[in-house]
């Protein structure tokens, strides 16, 4: 049983470490700042299971500073790439040999190692460095497990939930846990939001330290991967929403004169060109059973992109539904648009959304209701949207509305 004076010891050398980490590596550093540490005498490297990162004690003994910060680094991004998430079908030490390669090679090139520390796994099977592809591109380069060699010893000490941890030899490559990865399941959604906001976060804090210090820094490659795939929806909103848009006319103002009769004894006023505003548009998501991760994800983005597309001015509200309604919620600028969660997973029920559009926001209906889904469920009567003009944004070509406009992404 450790006593708390060395606990705090441990405790201490992992701040430290954050601390370098934050100076150094700035992003990797603002990530850390939304993890917890642990002390486990009984995990014999580390681990993480997506809210904690875990240290054993006697393999942080053994750690030096610099391969400290490697491994806290190595853990954190386990977590952001979400890899705790997938692979749940996978085979298990075919899957965790790929995350690594694939995490310790990123951290290599961040540092501008050409020498793995640790001993640690980097290029994939083709002797191409792991930063180059995804972990599942890597996991198809490496051979079966059915395929090897029988006697074969395992290549780290890896493993998934319920499976029994290997135990790697002392001179074997740093390999952290991997038993702890898919134990909060039931919080994936959320998990998932949330560390694609801190991701954001991450690099909007970065991006206004350059703007003040005059740095040329930028979120790491993988990042920016995640945030431009967040940011660019396929879909033309203008377009779309050309039937809702609100014009707000200026005719004639004194802001800026008319400078054409600069030399005119008279003050007069210019004409302004129009202002585009986009209100009151409910945006609902499908999070139903049928719509996977990525999908709802996708949604998620298009939204995201229709808010940039009108330079922040759309304004409305975002509600999720399944077989029930996840209240929504107003929204006014894109800062808070991003801290609405998604929630679901049951059956879909369309009919509910209308529902509750005529109970709850008869006072200040929306201008059009805007419908993220793969459309399978049953389609309500037309005449239950009360004359508001719906879209169904749809995720598949299958699908044909009885009514209202379809848009469809891919």
């Amino acid at each position: 049983m450790l006593d708390k004076g060395k606990i705090q010891e441990y405790i201490n050398r992992l701040l430290l470490s954050r601390i370098r980490i934050l100076d150094d590596y700035g992003f990797y550093g603002l990530l850390l700042m939304h993890i917890i540490f642990s002390i486990d005498e009984n995990c014999e490297t580390a681990a993480t299971d997506g809210k904690r990162i875990f240290f054993g004690t006697r393999f942080l003994e053994k750690l030096s500073d610099s391969e400290l910060d490697f491994v806290m680094m190595h853990e954190i991004l386990h977590v952001v790439l979400l890899h705790i998430l997938r692979g749940e079908h996978l085979e298990h030490e075919r899957h965790n040999i790929a995350c690594d390669i694939v995490i310790n090679s990123i951290i290599m090139q961040e540092k501008g190692l050409t020498i793995a520390p640790l001993k640690s796994m980097h290029l994939a099977p083709n002797g191409k460095e792991g930063h180059l592809y995804t972990a599942e591109e890597v996991y198809e380069m490496l051979p079966p497990e059915s395929k090897k060699k029988k006697n074969q010893k395992p290549l780290f000490a890896g493993g998934r939930a319920g499976k029994e941890q290997a135990k790697a030899p002392e001179d074997s490559p740093f390999a952290d846990d991997h038993t702890r990865w898919g134990t909060i399941m039931e919080e994936d959604s959320v998990l998932r939001d949330v560390w694609v906001k801190n991701i954001m976060d991450a690099a909007e804090a970065i991006s206004i330290q350059n703007s003040i210090k005059r740095r040329t820094t930028c979120p790491p490659a993988f990042a920016q991967r995640i945030i431009d795939k967040l940011k660019k929806p396929q879909t033309d909103w203008r377009t779309i929403l050309n039937d809702f848009i609100q014009e707000e006319i200026n005719d004639y103002s004194f802001s800026p004169p008319d400078r054409r009769f600069d030399d005119s004894p008279f003050f007069l006023p210019d004409f302004n060109e129009k202002d585009e505003e986009v209100r009151n548009i409910l945006f609902m998501i499908d999070t139903s059973g049928s719509m996977s991760d990525d999908e709802v994800t996708t949604a998620f983005s298009e939204i995201y992109g229709a808010i940039e597309q009108f330079g922040g001015k759309l304004a409305g509200w975002l509600g999720f539904f399944d077989a029930a309604i996840i209240e929504p919620v107003p929204f006014e600028s894109i800062d808070e648009f991003k801290r609405i969660n998604a929630a679901g997973g049951g059956g879909t029920d369309f009919q509910i959304i209308f529902e509750y559009v005529a109970r709850y926001m008869e006072e200040e209906p929306p201008a059009s209701i805007i419908i993220l889904t793969d459309g399978y469920a049953p389609f309500p009567e037309e005449r239950l949207a009360n004359d508001i003009p719906v879209l169904w944004l749809l995720n598949n070509e299958e699908v044909e509305p009885p009514w209202g406009k379809v848009a469809r992404i891919k």
